[in-house]
């Protein structure tokens, strides 16, 4: 496998000097950027967090602001993830269900609609909550099972994913509606965000039969007796058709493989032709094993020459938001993530790159997404023993001279 050690200069652009062997590490943590908050003095999540692994690539390799996404798009984590896997989304994006069909493996037919589907909470036309008190993947199958054998629209299929994120298949499902992600309304009124455009009265059709199902499901009945938030119904949005990319090993040269809690994730892998790594005890929150994802990674690193390593525990503090866990999420990524995996890589002796990176901001004061730039950094080694100190910035407050690259066309260089 060819690679090209380069460099950023002023202007953001780059451009090749060498063409060596390496191993190279994609590490991100999803969601880590922010906007000043009150309760951290005025300061984002990344300029508080304890995190010297980070500050040191940023020290002893390049860091630059980046956008994420294409200008025009929406700022989700699929468009942005598929940016920094080194994919510009306009050219063949779809919709993010379409992706997480993919990583469950669920074939889609030409004429199939996929909808990401969440079982959420809505109380008194409010979104309380777009993950149903973060619903445990086990009892959400149930509702998701109970919801099947309720349903008769034909060609109409629910599939069971992880905790509240979960999957429609519709066959010739309609295409044109306007849909909007749960966690960008929180705390809203749902009346202003229904399905709206052709044949989205059958859309409401689903989501109110939802209703009618969760309402005393054993499941439901169970949780609000632990004190926890019902799944109050199902909640459509990101639908696409199927999509494909052109594979790695035909892109870059490059085989290995991607370690991530979510299907999303999952689905890029399985499209760009990567191993697909599960970790038992990836959560998709902050409680996942973060321990894991490296170790993960370090032994696909022993055995192919790419590893990409997705951690979604900052981006759902931010939807929450819940300032300290996220503070506390992006540590855990540089000490348990960041820091192994970049030891392991020094270790064996071989050059290598390693980019530590984000998706997008992920505002707490938001509880959203935004297309703002975000920090991105890298650096190539193995480097000299007298550097452990190195530390410079890593937050969205970098100084830039020009327009942020697209990072899609960034990474593209620093991968081929």
């Amino acid at each position: 496998m060819g690679a090209w050690l380069i460099f950023a200069d002023g202007s953001g652009t780059v451009r090749p000097l060498m063409n060596t062997r390496r191993k190279i590490a994609v590490l991100v943590g999803d969601g880590m950027g922010d906007e000043p908050v009150q309760e951290l003095g005025d300061k984002t999540p990344l300029q508080v967090a304890d995190i010297p692994s980070i500050r040191r690539v940023a020290a002893l390799g390049q860091v630059l602001l980046v956008h994420t996404v294409p200008e025009g798009m929406a700022p989700g984590s699929d468009v942005a993830n598929m940016g920094l896997l080194g994919y510009n989304a306009l050219d063949n994006y779809t919709g993010r269900a379409a992706i997480e069909a993919a990583g469950a493996r669920i074939p889609l037919q030409p004429d199939d609609i996929a909808y990401r589907t969440n079982l959420v909470t809505v109380e008194d036309d409010e979104m309380i909550d777009y993950s149903a008190g973060d619903i445990s993947s086990a009892e959400a199958h149930e509702l998701i099972a109970a919801l099947n054998e309720e349903v008769t629209r034909p060609g109409v299929t629910f599939h069971g994913g992880v905790s509240y994120r979960h999957l429609l298949v519709w066959s010739d499902g309609p295409p044109k509606l306007a849909l909007t992600p749960p966690h960008e309304i929180s705390g809203q009124s749902v009346a202003d965000y229904l399905p709206v455009g052709p044949r989205a009265t059958e859309a409401h059709d689903l989501m109110e039969l939802s209703k009618r199902v969760f309402a005393d499901h054993p499941v439901n009945q169970a949780r609000v007796k632990k004190g926890l938030r019902p799944a109050t119904q199902i909640w459509l949005w990101g639908h696409g058709k199927a999509m494909s990319l052109q594979p790695y090993p035909e892109r870059y040269g490059l085989n290995g493989g991607v370690i991530t809690a979510v299907d999303l994730i999952r689905g890029l892998a399985e499209l760009c032709g990567l191993e697909v790594i599960r970790v038992p005890g990836a959560t998709g929150w902050i409680d996942t094993d973060y321990h894991g994802k490296a170790q993960a990674a370090i032994d696909c690193l022993q055995r192919s020459d790419f590893v990409y390593v997705h951690v979604e525990a900052p981006d759902e503090c931010g939807h929450k938001g819940l300032a300290q866990e996220k503070v506390r999420a992006i540590e855990n990524f540089d000490h348990a993530v960041v820091a192994p995996v970049w030891a392991a890589l020094e270790a064996a002796g071989e050059p290598y790159r390693l980019i530590v990176c984000t998706d997008h901001r992920t505002p707490l004061a938001k509880r959203g997404h935004t297309s703002d730039p975000v920090p991105f950094a890298w650096v190539d080694g193995p480097l000299a023993s007298d550097t452990l100190n190195a530390s410079a910035p890593f937050d969205e407050f970098l100084p830039t001279e020009d327009t942020p690259p697209l990072v899609c066309d960034l990474i593209s260089s620093l991968l081929t």
